[in-house]
């Protein structure tokens, strides 16, 4: 069973930058595609980034060039850093780890960007 943890959310002003982490417990980290989506008030839940277990990478054009997905398959960890963010970046994050069949999600970060 694998479980994921988020943390790192908060308020920021636009403009500013966040780091989400998400860490996982159990097996199969290393070997897995892990992404990290988002659900707005009212939205549906939406992919941001991905990453694959060889670290190809992928990102909704909405967050291109502000936002980057990084792995450390030692620490079972996976980030997300967030620049230049905007009001529209306001949202519940949720990391996603996917094995196989078999996915599991995280609990999810409020990130509000407000002045």
């Amino acid at each position: 069973q694998v479980q994921l943890v988020e943390s790192g959310g908060g308020l920021v002003q636009p403009g500013g930058s966040l780091t989400l982490s998400c860490a996982a417990s159990g097996s199969g980290f290393s070997v897995s595609s892990l992404s990290w989506f988002r659900q707005a008030p009212g939205k549906q839940r939406q992919l941001v980034a991905s990453i694959t277990l060889i670290g190809i990478t992928n990102y909704a054009d909405s967050v291109k060039g502000r936002f980057t997905i990084s792995r450390d398959n030692a620490k079972n960890t996976v980030s997300l850093r967030m620049n230049s963010l905007k009001p529209e970046d306001t949202a519940v994050y949720y990391c996603r780890l996917a094995l196989g069949s078999r996915e599991y999600w995280g609990q999810g970060a409020q990130v509000t960007v407000s002045s």
